[in-house]
């Protein structure tokens, strides 16, 4: 709601406060603390009543009109504010800063925080197994810088990369909550159109701002130890990013203390819908059940779950991390060390997030016990890990360290049990501060003092009417019956005269009545004082402490990892330099553990003399299955993780492209098909010798002619010239020539049989092409009707009787051809009888023949015609 400045006049003291506050916060819900609630008004307050389902009404008037509002509890806040992050809504909170006591007008407000999907750190609004990243973009023609940070970490990176396909997988591999990006560039409208896209002004991505900004972030002089300086894109887009974050959480972010600069090639590259098909941590419904990360993730902590998801988002080219990684499962694997390791994991929690709270002063007293009993964790888990004979593990031990001096600092200062916020106070131990123990005394035993001290004045005084009272009017007093007052010891200090008695004070009880009377509140300021300084103190050990979590966290997975290798007879493969794939009897690790009966292993050999299988056999056969698994196989042995197969031997891959299944889409005008050769374009541009590509039943959606020849194109294409390690699915049988015509294809195909006329699917891979495809006995299966099914039939023994194939074909590609001939498109693959002319003209020798044998020779052509 705008208002000009005459209008604003015209409001009450506090609205206008409110409108201002509103005017530097239009994009953001305004929570406008007022007691114990926050109240938000106007057009905020119709759009949250919309969303939270909360109540809209009316406050007074101001200007003359009804104020619409609406408003939610101050303890019950956390709940609301999560469901506005989940719907991508950013939230400015408005408190009183000032004194009510002393305020003349409205108490003094401003925004204190604002929350974004992107700058969220509180545990209740965060998904703790997911990382909650805010992403910022920039860039210069085609070349794009990306930066990311999750808040609640302090996990920092930036990567620059060229063309709009890799700054998409780059997306879909980050999977931002929130987007930054610079209005003076052209996006496409897949990140336009993203919820959580904030357009930003140019000036926002300066790279001398942003670079001077990152270096006084990090307190260096450039950016070289994080090996970041030359980036460009990449450094406008950090900066950006780092201002908008400062700008929201309104506090130093003293955890963010590096950024990491990820280099595209070091990893093994998948684009979005290879992303999608593979089902690395989302099905394809967008939930996480029946994915890779769902079979493979018993970590004990929630920031080993993270750290395992980033993995499998991000698999390694470099053979020297990976074989650390599988020195270090397989070590824990073989004395089982993953049992002691793991329920000391879980008793350590989060502390990677509880540290970025305490960085941002926001850590609740909880946090501090959960940090406390982790730290506690830590000697046992040492302990532990110095029996295992492993040099890695050892560094590893070394990284996650201690803190002894932390350990008790909580210890000492922390309660048990303490409640979840600081506000009511019963946080700090009794001991840790004699003042506060004083103050806590007084406010709970003051009864006993004014009883102790009364016996204390009868002795002194020997005066038996002595009695110490107290007024709430006038305080704490010493009353002496108007006889025994004239008796009352010079320290006594008349404070007020009744009838009969007269009331006193002494120098001991009014020290008493200072701090007893004010002892309470006193109490409360002292501990949330000693809270903050307790915060600060560890900001002191914050870099260690991180270090920590860090390696506990790559700790939990690699035990992790362990387990599962164990749990689920995984083995180690063998990691290569040199090109190439060999699985022996390598199993899908999601479907098999969704299958009631055995899983059905099978063997993939690829390498430079075989670079393509053409896979062929029924629907349902499982030639999906197995491409897949073999994909997850190879993506896996790039973790560093073992894998499901009896043996593996490796080859480092730079790409992992799938072209499986696809659907309309609508919102961007593409058919399923335009889908399908989008993606395919893809993969035919940008795969190399170094790729692992699946291809699953190309050309479906078009003609059977125009299929067949793109697919045996692309075919072609992938085998002959990119040669690029290829699983090619397909129904099309004309494709198993393909190897008579390139030496590195192959021919391989799933087994399936009839009995009692129906097929029985043994998922089994054989050499050579299938003999069938058994498409009628899939459908009725699927329940096809009988009737259908026998049509069907009918209809397949005239076409392999070569009956009415062609014009069957014909017939149905060009249906509303008015002429009664049909056009005929020849098999391109058949191999036809040459003509006899042609024969003939072959054997002929022009230069030996006269004028007249050259005449006789045409008519002989010309009846050659004739009789074909």
């Amino acid at each position: 709601m705008s208002q000009s400045k005459d209008t604003k006049s015209q409001h009450t003291p506090m609205m206008q406060q409110y409108l201002r506050i509103k005017q530097q916060n239009r994009d953001h819900l305004v929570f406008y603390r007022m007691g114990d609630f926050y109240e938000l008004f106007y057009d905020d307050a119709r759009k949250a009543s919309e969303l939270l389902d909360i109540t809209l009404t009316t406050r007074g008037q101001s200007a003359g009109e009804p104020i619409p509002m609406s408003g939610i509890p101050y303890h019950a806040a956390e709940g609301y504010l999560a469901r506005l992050v989940r719907l991508r809504v950013s939230v400015a909170i408005c408190e009183q800063v000032g004194d009510p006591a002393t305020s003349k007008g409205p108490v003094e407000r401003k925004v204190v925080r604002i929350l974004t999907p992107g700058t969220i750190s509180d545990e209740a609004l965060l998904d703790e197994r997911q990382d909650n990243l805010l992403t910022a973009l920039s860039c210069s023609e085609q070349q794009f810088g990306i930066a990311s940070l999750d808040i609640s970490s302090g996990q920092f990176t930036a990567i620059e990369v060229t063309g709009e396909e890799a700054l998409l997988a780059e997306i879909e591999r980050i999977n931002p909550a929130e987007i930054l990006v610079n209005d003076s560039c052209e996006w496409p409208s897949q990140i336009i159109g993203r919820p959580g896209t904030i357009k930003r002004p140019p000036w926002d991505f300066d790279r001398d701002t942003a670079y001077e900004g990152l270096t006084r972030q990090f307190q260096t002089k450039n950016l070289q130890g994080f090996g970041c300086d030359s980036l460009v894109t990449g450094l406008e887009a950090a900066g950006c990013l780092l201002q908008y974050a400062k700008e929201t959480q309104r506090t130093a972010l003293p955890h963010i203390r590096s950024i990491q600069q990820e280099i595209r090639e070091e990893s093994v590259v998948l684009d979005a819908a290879s992303r999608k098909n593979l089902e690395l941590t989302q099905n394809l419904n967008g939930g996480r059940d029946h994915t890779l990360l769902s079979v493979l993730d018993k970590t004990a902590t929630a920031m080993g779950s993270r750290l395992l998801s980033r993995w499998l988002n991000r698999p390694l080219r470099n053979l020297q991390k990976l074989q650390k990684r599988q020195s270090i499962i397989s070590t824990i694997k073989s004395g089982y060390y993953f049992e002691q390791i793991q329920p000391l994991l879980r008793g350590i929690g989060d502390i990677e997030r509880i540290l970025a709270r305490v960085a941002l002063k926001s850590a609740r007293p909880r946090d501090l016990a959960r940090l406390r009993d982790a730290l506690n964790q830590l000697p046992e888990l040492q302990s532990i890990l110095s029996t295992i004979d492993n040099e890695h593990i050892h560094k590893l031990a070394e990284a996650i360290s201690e803190h002894p001096k932390v350990a008790d600092l909580l210890s000492r200062s922390i309660i048990e049990n303490p409640p979840v916020i600081i506000r009511d106070g019963g946080v700090i131990a009794e001991g840790y501060d004699s003042d506060l123990d004083e103050f806590r005394a007084l406010s709970q035993n003051a009864g006993d003092y004014l009883i102790e001290l009364e016996k204390r004045e009868k002795e002194r005084t020997r005066l038996p009417s002595l009695k110490v009272g107290f007024n709430r009017v006038h305080g704490y007093y010493i009353e002496l019956s108007r006889r025994e007052s004239e008796d009352a010891p010079v320290d006594y200090i008349r404070r007020q005269t009744l009838k009969n008695t007269e009331r006193f004070i002494t120098p001991e009880l009014k020290e008493f009545e200072d701090k007893a009377l004010s002892s309470k509140s006193r109490a409360l300021a002292r501990e949330k004082a000693l809270y903050d300084q307790l915060l600060e103190n560890l900001l002191e050990a914050l870099g260690t402490l991180q270090e920590t979590a860090m390696s506990l966290s790559e700790l939990d997975v690699l035990n992790n990892l362990s387990e599962r290798a164990e749990t689920l007879n995984f083995c180690q493969p063998e990691l290569s330099s040199n090109p190439g794939i060999d699985i022996e009897e390598g199993r899908h690790p999601v479907v098999e553990q969704v299958l009631t009966e055995p899983f059905v292993a099978n063997n993939v050999a690829l390498h430079t003399t075989r670079r393509m299988l053409v896979i062929t056999g029924p629907n349902m056969g499982g030639k999906s299955t197995y491409m897949r698994q073999t994909a997850l196989i190879v993506l896996l042995a790039h973790v560093g993780s073992f894998v499901p197969a009896h043996h593996a031997k490796i080859g480092l891959v730079d790409r992992i492209f799938t072209r499986i299944g696809s659907s309309d889409d609508l919102a961007g005008g593409r058919s399923t098909f335009m889908v399908e050769m989008t993606e395919t374009a893809n993969i035919l541009h940008n795969a190399t010798a170094s790729s692992l590509v699946l291809m699953d039943e190309i050309g479906r959606g078009t003609s059977t002619f125009d299929g067949l020849s793109l697919a045996w194109a692309c075919a072609h294409h992938l085998a002959d010239t990119v040669k690029a390690f290829t699983l090619f699915a397909t129904h099309y049988f004309e494709l198993t020539q393909l190897p008579d015509e390139c030496s590195s294809v192959k021919n391989v195909h799933l087994n399936a049989t009839e009995h009692d006329d129906r097929i029985v699917f043994l998922h089994s891979v054989q050499e050579g092409p299938a003999s069938q495809s058994y498409g009628l006995q899939v459908a009725q299966l699927a329940g096809v009707p009988r009737n259908v099914v026998k049509q069907a039939k009918s209809r397949l023994q005239q076409l392999e009787e070569g009956s009415s194939d062609q014009t069957m074909l014909s017939t149905s590609n060009h249906a509303t051809n008015e002429s009664n001939e049909n056009p005929v498109q020849a098999d391109m693959f058949s191999a036809s009888q040459p003509h006899p002319a042609v024969d003939a003209l072959k054997d002929l020798d022009p230069d030996t023949l006269s004028p007249r044998q050259a005449l006789e020779l045409l008519y002989d052509l010309k009846s050659l015609t004739k009789e074909t």
